[in-house]
């Protein structure tokens, strides 16, 4: 029964959700000053590409081992160690005094990036299938709250000074309250570890996971989606200083502002609207809209409320992410959830390494409007996917 199941477990769901939003924050704080920062050691627009990526590497290359470490070594151990790493990724980087300084500290930061997909996992191990996708829109609530907060609190640390240090300082001291909360609140075994399986079993996880050509697909899917959105994350703070004269406190309200959105839609809205109108078709609606915001701020003429364009994708983009979270935790075995969201995480940073590389190769060659259109172009993978293989999903029980 869904209310017996989800009120046991929903103060700890709460408890996750704390701890996400603490460690969000932290994360957060930063997003705002890496464009500003790479050029205050010498850098250029294409060093704030590759810082981005620098980062997206090191999580592709280890998320689905954080995943699998959680699924075999248990959620909370596996969150707090990664908490733990990303507190030393942001000492190193607030101590950096060169560009390759920055480059290492953000490389270790994608190293630690296990945190989400832990998290994240562990709130699928929580949620019945019914509510699931509520659940995975508490993650998306907390990477709002993190969004509102952090981007805010960065450009307020930061002011005027020339120095970025303090708000790493500050997201290093984030993630280690994150870990204290997990390590203090949370319960140690939440999942049966999988290493209670057969070797057999074991050897056998990843073709369940990766073996349907559904669930390739889906996480192209994530590759698809990040891709766009990390490539307006890195194209839009150059755009407004080049465009609008904006600085780093503009940006981290503007952020902040979408964090705003992420909030209203994920933390209230999206159950309500899956509930009516069905997960896909909430899904097409937000790719269309992500798409389509794109090309007028790629084709129309640029002018002072053209930023508002940009929150709009943020709209249609940030809808997405929560219902392909909620299908992904629902196509595997439970044991193997870690896993899976290792690998959609492991996705997600691949498309943060291809999303800044590709805008920033048609920045550097044509111009803003060019690179706003390839990032549209990118969207049409996933509208195309929600209008055709994504039927298949139609038939799991999410909502």
């Amino acid at each position: 029964m869904v209310s017996e199941t989800s009120s046991r477990h929903s103060p700890l769901i709460w408890l996750v959700f704390l701890v996400i939003v603490i460690d969000l924050v932290g994360f957060g704080l930063v997003i705002p000053l890496l464009p500003f920062m790479a050029p205050s050691l010498g850098g250029d627009s294409t060093d704030v590409a590759f810082i981005m990526i620098t980062y997206a590497v090191g999580a592709a290359l280890v998320s689905p081992a954080w995943g699998t470490f959680s699924d075999k070594s248990g959620r909370r151990q596996a969150l707090v160690l990664a908490l733990l790493c990303s507190c030393v990724a942001y000492i190193v980087t607030a101590t950096a005094d060169t560009l390759w300084q920055v480059y290492l500290g953000r490389a270790l930061s994608g190293l630690a990036a296990g945190s989400l997909p832990v998290a994240t996992a562990l709130m699928a191990d929580l949620s019945p299938p019914e509510r699931r996708a509520k659940a995975m829109g508490l993650v998306g609530t907390a990477f709002g709250l993190g969004l509102i907060a952090g981007p805010v609190l960065g450009g307020l640390l930061t002011g005027d000074s020339e120095s970025f240090a303090l708000p790493f300082y500050t997201a290093a001291v984030m993630s280690l309250v994150a870990a204290i909360c997990a390590q203090t609140m949370l319960p140690a075994t939440m999942v049966k570890p999988l290493s209670s399986r057969s070797d057999a079993q074991e050897r056998a996880a990843p073709v369940s996971v990766l073996g349907p050509m559904q669930n390739k697909l889906l996480l192209t899917q994530y590759v698809t989606h990040t891709c766009s959105v990390s490539a307006i994350i890195y194209l839009f703070p150059l755009w407004v200083a080049d465009v609008f004269a904006w600085g780093p406190k503009d940006v981290g309200y503007f952020f902040g502002l979408v964090g705003v959105v992420m909030i209203t839609l994920q933390g209230g809205l999206l159950a309500a609207l899956t509930k009516v109108f069905g997960h896909i078709n909430v899904l097409r609606v937000g790719s269309v809209t992500f798409a389509i915001s794109l090309f007028i701020v790629a084709t129309a003429k640029t002018t002072p409320s053209m930023p508002v364009m940009i929150l709009l994708a943020f709209c249609g983009s940030t809808v997405c992410l929560p219902l392909l979270n909620a299908i992904a935790s629902e196509v595997v075995d439970p044991s193997h959830r870690g896993r899976m969201m290792g690998m959609t995480a492991s996705a997600s940073s691949t498309g943060r390494i291809v999303g800044p590389l590709f805008a920033a190769g048609l920045l550097n060659s044509m111009d803003f409007s060019t690179a706003w259109l390839g990032s549209a172009l990118m969207v049409l993978f996933l509208v195309i996917w929600s209008f055709t293989a994504a039927r298949k999903f139609n038939r799991l029980e999410l909502s």
